[in-house]
């Protein structure tokens, strides 16, 4: 039986019985139509290009529903108890000497934060109290009031597998000799620099840095940032601002969000990794110009991302690189999750496609995940780097990152690219590779519902039903799994979720640990949604059908 989400490799492979005379297909009630001319986007791609986003049987999206419903209602029966007196909850109400002022909050998100996030709201803000490795270690804390305050009861839930940090290749780690550079850059340099790159916080490690990167990524230069946030947030309006236009992605990170909104730009959305919306929209563009007055746009930038962290899907890079230079528009790309996480030496997306780099005009990344540190890259040609130097607000107001954090990224990288005399950096990113695929296969067998390509090291575990998030949530921590669980606004009402994020670290103990796991409580709470999972062979097919027109 076909995957009902699959795309694999460009390819269009569907039952004959699927497809109607007049070139439309349909599956799951979704009827599309097949583009006859122009390039087959089979040929954009070197190697198999396979995504899942099965749609859940409709029986879920209305108990999905129907469980907000119902939520809801007890929520408004709770105000009116609490209004009347019947029931006690001071945190739940407006102070006496608030009642004159404005609300801060919108009405419906502070009913929303009151009667339906409280309930599960142990599940988030855990305290742990080790490294985020492979395991880690958690302070148990308890709740007397239906999870309006918490307190500590003095004990550590200690070796919790740790199923959701962003620790792609395993740098997350305390050993003392592995960390003696960055201890001896720690003795140094001290722990701040306190000033900017601009003024007294230009250090040579910076530069060292900065050179590193720009090597690894194959580019002429590169500029570091000490927040990776703020690398988005911060930059983008230095690249962009009024009369240009910004074609973002649908489910691009909130720091592409706010750096596009900041920079004055005009902003139009496409749907997620869809080519013919992204092509629409280029096309009308260059057609139509600004809206009133139909001058040309001074910029056109495309924003997306590596490896979407909440989709655990992949960015359709050769196609939008095609699209980009075919109306001359510039692409800018966030590599947050996928450097150093995909790639057969850990380089991103750019080297998973096989790609050149320059055919990137703007290379963002962050230090936060595959390395083990904290802050954000943008690399590119030189001329472009000097520019931001001196006017992305972020470099020119920022304090600088601290040495000991660099040397820490330092010391990841060179891992990775093999210049510490090792092959450990490149047997961490083929572990990762197979700690994925493995991860990902058994979960399909198992018959989850899981988002994303096969090569991603996101794995989102749909749940959907929002009673079960904290369900969910809570018994895996009874088994010593640490897991992030996700629901609305993050995501669509009806794709609530779990995200499990694989690492190198992870062994092969652990992951059939929480596999097994995963698969009691499946049966458990009835998760396995699947219609999918008996197929041995899924038969494939194009999901979006692009095409590049003539």
């Amino acid at each position: 039986m076909a995957n009902p989400k699959a795309v694999c490799n460009g390819h269009y492979h569907q039952k004959q019985n699927n497809l109607l005379k007049s070139g439309i297909y349909k599956k799951n009630g979704i009827a599309k139509q097949i583009k006859k001319n122009g390039i087959s986007n089979g040929s954009f791609y070197k190697q198999p290009f396979t995504e899942h986003f099965e749609q859940a049987p409709m029986y879920v999206a209305v108990f999905t529903y129907v469980g907000f419903t119902v939520g809801t209602i007890f929520g408004y029966l709770k105000d009116f108890l609490r209004a009347c007196g019947i029931q006690k909850c001071p945190f739940a109400i407006e102070r006496e000497e608030q009642k004159d002022f404005v609300p801060l909050y919108q009405d419906f998100e502070n009913f929303y934060t009151r009667n339906l996030y409280i309930r599960i709201r142990d599940n988030w803000n855990r305290p742990i109290c080790s490294v985020p490795g492979p395991q880690f270690d958690l302070m148990e804390r308890v709740t007397d009031d239906n999870n309006w305050t918490f307190r500590f009861t003095g004990r550590t839930i200690k070796n919790v597998i740790n199923m959701g940090s962003y620790n792609y290749l395993g740098f997350a780690e305390t050993d003392a000799n592995a960390l003696k550079t960055v201890a001896d850059d720690l003795q140094k340099y001290g722990t701040g620099v306190c000033s900017t790159r601009q003024e007294m916080g230009n250090l040579d490690k910076h530069i060292e840095l900065e050179n590193l990167v720009a090597q690894f990524l194959g580019v002429e230069d590169a500029l570091v940032f000490g927040m990776g946030f703020a690398t988005n947030s911060m930059n983008i309006p230095a690249l962009v601002g009024r009369g240009c236009l910004i074609l973002s992605d649908e489910l691009n990170h909130t720091s592409l969000v706010l750096g596009a909104r900041l920079s004055g730009a005009t902003i139009r959305v496409f749907k997620h990794n869809n080519m013919q919306s992204l092509e629409k929209l280029l096309r009308d563009a260059i057609v139509y110009g600004q809206p009133r007055s139909h001058r040309a746009w001074r910029k056109i930038l495309i924003l997306v991302e590596g490896i979407y962290s909440m989709e655990g899907s992949i960015v359709r890079l050769p196609e939008v690189v095609a699209l980009k230079k075919k109306y001359k528009a510039y692409l800018y790309l966030d590599e947050a999750h996928s450097i150093g996480a995909v790639g057969p030496t850990g380089r991103g997306v750019v080297e998973y496609f096989g790609m050149d780099p320059d055919d990137v005009d703007v290379l963002m990344g962050t230090f936060t995940k595959s390395f083990g540190a904290a802050g954000g890259y943008i690399a590119g040609r030189k001329e472009f780097m000097d520019f931001l130097r001196t006017h992305s607000h972020s470099s020119v107001y920022a304090t600088s990152m601290c040495p000991p954090v660099a040397e820490q990224i330092v010391r990841a990288m060179k891992c990775v690219m093999g210049l510490d005399g090792t092959t450990k950096g490149l047997q961490r990113v083929q572990q990762l590779r197979k700690n994925t695929r493995y991860f990902r296969q058994r979960l399909h067998e198992m018959g989850f519902i899981i988002y994303g390509n096969d090569d991603s090291p996101v794995v989102p575990l749909l749940l959907y039903i929002p009673g079960k998030i904290a369900a969910f949530a809570r018994r895996m921590l009874e088994k010593n799994i640490g897991v992030v669980v996700v629901g609305f606004p993050a995501t669509p009402i009806t794709e609530s979720r779990a995200r499990f994020c694989v690492s190198a670290a992870h062994t092969r103990e652990m992951l059939d640990t929480v596999l097994n796991a995963l698969d009691e409580l499946g049966d458990f709470l009835q998760l396995k949604y699947s219609r999918n999972s008996k197929s041995s062979r899924p038969e494939l097919y194009d999901e979006t059908s692009f095409e590049l027109e003539d």
